[in-house]
């Protein structure tokens, strides 16, 4: 089974639309929304949520053996404390529960407590198994609540995650493991700059990885003389089509009206398997 991960380095490439087609077309996968922030890929699949459940993290508290010393505050890289002379100010949003306050701490005076950070929904359509993670909105972190979700990935079923869009932790947290990358792109100058950073992370990460690009037809011919330079395999072209553009403004993967592209997205999966091959030789 394969763990397959579609990122991007900008928003708006179409990555949530791969995401769906492909799933469509494959059948009996798992989809994994990673896009925390926004998770928008149930607005295609339409899965019926039948369960969700909240994602907590330690933060820490101090008591009153605290002498102000300011060790804690001195320690944490993140400023998530604040000694003053008669008080210790926490700023939950910003700590990473490393647990490097309670270490550094001579009075043994730092506690934890949970507090929620999302949630996880988890559904279904046909034979798709679905998850997706909602951060609380105010929340600054995302990663702890990627991690979770990574946690549901089933090891039975080809797993497709829908990462965040940039080259940011979420993303580096989403991809990491993966068996392939797929990197969506648009030929556009936007798209190629963003793409350069994250063909850069996929590479430091030696994560096998391959372009679709999307829209095709707009911008010019530069991301594609890009990745022919460096021997970056495009594995499918998305056309600039109104027909498409029409599907995807009603919520409806294209993949359910257009039956040559469901045919097209199984073709790429199979390409996707012999590139990870010939990556792993």
């Amino acid at each position: 089974m394969m763990i397959l991960s579609i990122a991007s380095g900008k928003g708006g490439t179409g990555k949530t639309t791969v995401v769906t087609n492909l799933a469509i077309s494959l059948g009996k996968v798992q989809i994994i929304d990673c896009d925390v922030e926004e998770p928008n890929v149930n607005i295609f699949l339409k899965a019926k949520i039948s369960e969700s459940e909240h994602v907590k993290v330690e933060t820490p508290r101090v008591n009153s053996k605290c002498d102000y010393c300011g060790r804690c505050a001195e320690f944490c890289k993140y400023n998530a404390l604040a000694v003053l002379p008669n008080k210790v100010i926490i700023f939950p949003e910003l700590c990473h529960s490393c647990g490097g306050c309670e270490l550094v701490c001579p009075n043994n005076a730092v506690e934890w407590n949970e507090r929620a950070i999302g949630k996880i929904d988890h559904g279904s359509v046909g034979d798709i198994d679905f998850y997706q993670g909602v951060l609380k909105v105010g929340e600054a972190m995302a990663t702890p609540l990627i991690k979770a979700l990574k946690k549901k990935v089933d090891k039975n079923r080809h797993v497709i995650l829908d990462s965040p869009p940039g080259t940011a932790c979420p993303v580096i947290e989403t991809i990491r493991g993966s068996d392939f990358c797929l990197l969506v792109t648009e030929p556009t100058p936007f798209g190629l700059h963003d793409l350069k950073l994250a063909v850069e992370l996929v590479k430091r990460m030696a994560i096998p990885f391959g372009v679709i690009i999307n829209r095709d037809g707009i911008g010019d011919e530069k991301v594609e003389r890009y990745c022919q330079n460096e021997k970056i395999p495009i594995l499918m072209k998305i056309s600039h089509s109104e027909e498409i553009a029409y599907l995807y403004s009603q919520g409806i993967p294209f993949v359910c009206e257009l039956p040559e592209w469901f045919e097209r997205f199984q073709h790429l999966f199979d390409r996707i398997q012999q590139e990870a091959d010939i990556w792993n030789s």
